[in-house]
């Protein structure tokens, strides 16, 4: 394992668990090191828990990047976007993957167990951790969104 290798920090509602344990079992085979927070069984768990579990060990350096999985991969996305310093991704091709590190600076991805194949989560993750953030005019714009997180801010015209 490369001394750069990002430390994943991943987690999963009961609809996502599946895939999750999938793909944790394949990047610790990769040489990723991860932190898994859970759910650990298909027993019905609310998802916002989860990607709050995910922000925060990522808010306290316990991981450079996050992964989250529910059903559908939308409900933890909205979740985890609502926690300061989140900026996740909903994958769902090669262009979401790289495009998302490159242009958006994500810190989370986020997949759909119930859409997307162990393969394609898989690609899909190392073609995420394999892009790097490109800056310039998107700086910008990851800018824009951080003060969107400024109390009192609804926005800017």
């Amino acid at each position: 394992m490369e001394s750069s290798q990002s430390r994943i920090v991943i987690g999963s509602d009961h609809a996502g668990y599946p895939l999750k344990e999938a793909l944790r079992k394949r990047l610790e085979k990769d040489g990723y090191p991860l932190l898994d927070v859970g759910t650990f069984s298909e027993e019905s768990v609310d998802y916002p828990d989860y990607a709050e579990k995910v922000a925060r060990a990522l808010h306290a350096g316990e991981g450079d990047i996050g992964i989250l999985l529910c059903g559908t991969g939308i409900g933890v996305s909205i979740a985890a976007n609502k926690i300061k310093g989140i900026r996740a991704a909903l994958i769902y091709n090669d262009e979401t993957a790289s495009l998302a590190h490159r242009h958006n600076n994500a810190n989370v991805i986020c997949f759909g167990g119930r859409e997307v194949s162990e393969d394609q989560a898989h690609t899909w993750t190392r073609l995420f951790l394999s892009a790097s953030f490109e800056g310039g005019r998107h700086q910008r714009r990851i800018d824009e969104i951080s003060a969107l997180e400024s109390p009192g801010n609804i926005g800017h015209s």
